[in-house]
């Protein structure tokens, strides 16, 4: 009784041990379901075709609605970039899970019709995913063609780390569907990250100040720009550095974190230019003469095209000048016009100053002698009260008297 072979119902699935009885139970069974199912099979796969054939053709729409942009990388240009990234296979797929359970497959057909939707969804998604990514960096960084060579060096390294990141997550999903134990591979990539990015921070911490400065946009190429006491036009974005034109004609190279730990002055957005003017005339200058300046220098200032006074007065006593400051605005963002601008003003007030006898200061001193008594000595000779210089003979005498 003990050695007697359980008898097992012709509807439970018992699928044999070897590799070699597995394959030819699948046979078996396959060959079985189409003798028993042609009809289903049939309309199965005429409707799968039809769901592949619709797929197909919402993907073509997709992606004539979602047509790349000029100027810059919208949503819609997004979503076209997924639709043209869904696979033609994965289409099928869809349509075999959806026409799986009407046709009625064997067990084993239908598991594996299941593990390849599994799979082929997971790899999918991460492709999707990669896109969605890479479209919203260009569209938060608003690429131009201007600047996007600045982000096009930059995409490289960044499209290989998302994918790399997608794609070992869905590498992961799968495995841990499969039953595979995958807390092992999980540690060491986490400790593998951990090395890399320990041993390339130098590296890493240039490409995301470069990534800050794509996307937070404080300058772009071709502005002109004022960093640690250097001016100039930035000329390239870079991955780790900077390069800058400076004014003087020599190029200064600048790691992008160093760039962006101190202040970074952009020059080309100035609607206006602040300019400040210090003018000194002599003390003999009457005094209602230098209640007329201020009016004279804005008078000056407004007959030079683009300039506005801000303030005009009289700021102090100079060592060998009454001093007056002026202060003007220069409404324009090339700086050719804004220095022409200045010269005008500059010459305006020389010309006016000049034909209305103002006399501009310069450093002077002043000596005095004394005797002594600490009394001051005139350093001319003294005039008597006639005001006619005394003769030689009352010198002589003046001397002799005791």
């Amino acid at each position: 009784m003990a050695d007697a072979k359980i008898k097992v119902p012709d509807n439970v699935f018992t699928p044999p041990q070897g590799l070699t009885g597995q394959g030819q139970a699948m046979v078996n069974e396959t060959i079985a379901w189409l003798h028993a199912n042609s009809l289903r099979i049939i309309i199965a796969l005429a409707v799968g075709a039809v769901i592949v054939f619709v797929l197909m053709a919402i993907k073509k729409f997709a992606q004539r609605l979602c047509r790349e942009d000029d100027a810059l990388v919208s949503w819609r240009t997004i979503l076209g970039r997924m639709a043209a990234k869904t696979s033609f296979w994965f289409l099928v797929i869809i349509a075999a899970r959806l026409v799986d359970g009407y046709a009625d497959a064997p067990p084993l057909l239908d598991k594996t019709i299941g593990f390849l939707f599994t799979v082929g969804f997971t790899f999918q998604a991460a492709i999707w995913v990669r896109e969605l990514a890479l479209g919203f960096i260009e569209h938060r960084a608003g690429v131009t063609d201007q600047d996007h060579s600045a982000l096009g060096s930059a995409m490289g390294i960044i499209r290989f780390l998302v994918t790399f990141t997608l794609f070992a997550i869905a590498l992961v999903l799968v495995l841990g569907n499969l039953g595979v134990n995958v807390t092992g591979l999980v540690a060491g990539l986490g400790v593998g990250g951990i090395a890399i990015g320990l041993a390339a921070q130098g590296i890493f911490k240039d490409l995301f100040a470069a990534l800050a400065i794509i996307f937070d946009h404080p300058f772009r190429k071709g502005d002109s720009i004022k960093w640690n006491g250097i001016s100039g036009t930035v000329e390239r974005i870079g991955l780790k550095t900077t390069r800058i034109r400076a004014v003087t004609g020599e190029q200064v190279i600048v790691g992008n974190a160093d760039l962006l730990e101190k202040e970074v002055y952009n020059l080309q957005r100035l609607n206006r230019r602040r300019m400040i003017l210090m003018v000194g005339v002599t003390y003999y200058t009457p005094e209602d003469v230098c209640d007329r300046i201020p009016d004279i220098l804005r008078k000056i200032v407004a007959s030079v095209d683009k300039c506005t006074t801000v303030r005009v007065g009289m700021t102090g006593f100079g060592d060998s000048s009454l001093d007056f400051e002026l202060q003007f605005d220069v409404a324009s963002q090339v700086y050719n016009e804004v220095f022409d601008a200045r010269s005008k003003v500059c010459l305006g007030i020389l010309r006016t100053f000049n034909k209305m006898g103002i006399e501009f200061a310069f450093p002077t001193q002043v000596n005095i002698t004394a005797d002594q008594a600490g009394r001051g000595i005139m350093p001319f000779p003294e005039m008597d009260t006639h005001g006619d210089a005394p003769s030689d003979d009352q010198r002589t005498a003046d001397e002799l008297a005791p």
